[in-house]
């Protein structure tokens, strides 16, 4: 069954260039230790904000299963590289998280807010990326376009959890802070990065 990400599509301000699709065959193995290590942060995020707000029934129901679903898809993707001879190693992190916090607010509702639309524009950037790159690894990378297709349905998932928290939890409407770091969020994929990472913007 085809898992339908109109929504995600919807959501996001841009699709990912064609730029940094054209580079995504010669760079394999940098995108699988960088999606590892997406996956890792994406759990920590999650387990950070359970411990921070112990009090919010919803946010622990969704965030611990979210956190689950996370580590589970890092040790699939470990798999995957050891398959390979991919050794797991560190990268700098591309400009793409650190831009998107810069617009993040400080007081204790509107952080709350904010940190919960980010990883809800990451969730979508995530499952709309994995929706583009399945197709250009069929031929040579059967397995591997098996798997983005499979991660479809979770990460779609974790954006409409993220952005249902962000309501749930916000004094005030969202949507201005939605279109904030929509816009910001398509800025940083459209703009010349000088590194290659699963979330970063156009090679330079």
């Amino acid at each position: 069954m085809t898992t339908d990400i109109s929504p995600v599509k919807s959501f996001l301000h841009c699709e990912t260039p064609a730029a940094w699709l054209d580079k995504a065959l010669e760079n394999k193995e940098i995108l699988l230790i960088d999606h590892a290590r997406c996956e890792k942060k994406a759990a920590s995020t999650a387990l950070s904000l359970m411990f921070k707000y112990p009090e919010r029934e919803q946010l622990l129901h969704k965030l611990s299963r979210l956190a689950r679903e996370e580590l589970r898809h890092f040790e699939q993707v470990f798999d995957l590289m050891r398959e390979r001879k991919v050794e797991y190693q560190h990268l700098s992190a591309s400009r793409y998280a650190a831009g998107m916090r810069k617009e993040m607010r400080t007081g204790e509702e509107g952080a709350l807010t904010d940190v919960l639309v980010v990883g809800a524009y990451i969730e979508a950037r995530s499952c709309e990326r994995f929706h583009a790159l399945a197709p250009l690894f069929d031929e040579s990378d059967p397995k591997l376009a098996r798997y983005y297709r499979f991660l479809l349905k979770s990460e779609s998932r974790h954006f409409t959890d993220y952005l249902a928290l962000a309501e749930e939890y916000s004094d005030e409407p969202i949507d201005d802070r939605v279109r904030v770091f929509g816009e910001l969020e398509a800025e940083l994929i459209n703009r010349p990065d000088s590194v290659y990472r699963f979330h970063s913007g156009i090679p330079q």
